[in-house]
């Protein structure tokens, strides 16, 4: 089998690739707009902007299977650069479908979306299934919402055989320290370091969100690749909300220091719904699928990884 995998070198993208080198004995390809290296797999030069180095690559390639990642992730950026997210996450994808389509091959195209499609979200919706109102509340849900409504035009205008998945918060090692999660724990590296004074950022604590583990989720793509029905939509999350602020007290029990908080304006949304509980059962009966890593120890490993980081500075 081969396997494209775009985005190859983020956050989930490496924790895809390593999955499957334990996992299987695919051939893997990534598509990376950086000269990237790895082991037992193959990086292909091609920027999805550009249509021609797209056709170009996935001519060269011709996948079995792609794992469309790519993307601009962020939704405080998204804020800051509307323009540049929903040009980097709706022509990325399009030029994809575009070169799998002009190429004349048939891949299983697993594309990623996100659970921020489903925005402002109304007490009676929870648990949010796949049939919950799309309401993006943000540029970057925005964008989501249009790659996934684009994959499925072209499902089912060409007969492309596309999976979508929605997955819900996921944290893990490796993830940008933009997000919370690595955000709150690099702090309290270098505070534990003496780098930083012990007063801790934050944003909205109160805010309660569906947390799994990256490397669940990534075991779920390749579950889609297998047993996912072109077509469909699958939600992905654990169905266990929990509070920013309760993520924050199981790092600080991880940690010897006293630290204050402090609430920093500028890691508050200006829109930020209240509480997200996913509803996965769709994609569970379909394979059989279900989160195995606890949360405590998803944020003891995040926390180690950036008291590493911080010791190497």
């Amino acid at each position: 089998m081969r396997v494209l995998i775009t985005g190859s070198s983020g956050f989930v993208g490496r924790h895809l690739i390593r999955h499957l080198q334990q996992a299987t004995t695919w051939k893997l390809y990534g598509l990376s707009r950086h000269p990237s290296t790895a082991e037992h797999i193959e990086f292909i030069h091609a920027d999805l902007l550009d249509l021609a180095t797209v056709k170009k690559a996935v001519g060269t390639i011709r996948p079995d299977i792609i794992f469309h990642l790519a993307g601009q992730a962020s939704v405080a950026d998204s804020f800051h650069d509307p323009a540049a997210t929903l040009q980097n996450n709706i022509f990325g994808q399009l030029h994809l479908l575009e070169a799998v389509r002009s190429t004349r091959i048939d891949p299983l195209i697993v594309v990623v979306g996100s659970n921020e499609v489903y925005g402002m979200i109304h007490p009676e919706d929870l648990p949010i299934d796949e049939e919950t109102p799309l309401r993006p509340a943000n540029p970057y849900a925005v964008s989501k919402a249009a790659q996934d409504m684009l994959a499925l035009q072209y499902h089912l205008s060409y007969s492309l055989r596309i999976v979508r998945m929605r997955p819900f918060n996921h944290i893990g090692p490796g993830q940008d320290e933009r997000f919370v999660v690595p955000g709150l724990a690099r702090q309290i590296a270098l505070i534990e370091a003496g780098m930083q004074e012990p007063v801790l950022r934050v944003g909205n604590l109160e805010a309660r969100r569906d947390f799994t583990d990256v490397r669940d989720i990534v075991r779920a793509y390749h579950l889609a690749a297998l047993h996912g029905v072109p077509g469909e939509v699958y939600n992905l999350g654990s169905g266990q909300p929990l509070a920013i602020r309760q993520l924050l007290e199981i790092m600080l029990e991880q940690s010897s220091v006293q630290i204050e908080i402090v609430v920093d304006p500028e890691r508050v949304r200006p829109v930020d719904v209240p509480l997200v509980v996913c509803d996965a059962s769709r994609f569970r009966h379909h394979t059989g699928w279900q989160p195995e890593i606890p949360i405590r120890q998803t944020l003891a490993d995040v926390l180690a990884e950036w008291r590493r980081s911080v010791a190497r500075s």
